[in-house]
């Protein structure tokens, strides 16, 4: 539960660089809404596995 409150986090904190990349066209918060995308992509990854294998074992 602790990784998916994480993700939460992780998609509140780019989002004022996403208003900024797609409302003002600021190129450097572009830059931290793709960095923080990769972190997001890595943190489902590893819900998903989680979760996979809490299912496995139950």
């Amino acid at each position: 539960m602790q990784k998916f409150n994480d993700l939460k986090t992780l998609i509140t904190n780019i989002e004022a660089d996403v208003i900024k990349f797609y409302e003002k066209e600021n190129a450097a918060a572009g830059t931290r809404v793709r960095k923080g995308m990769q972190d997001i992509k890595k943190l489902v990854q590893d819900i998903r596995v989680e979760v996979q294998s809490k299912k496995k074992v139950d």
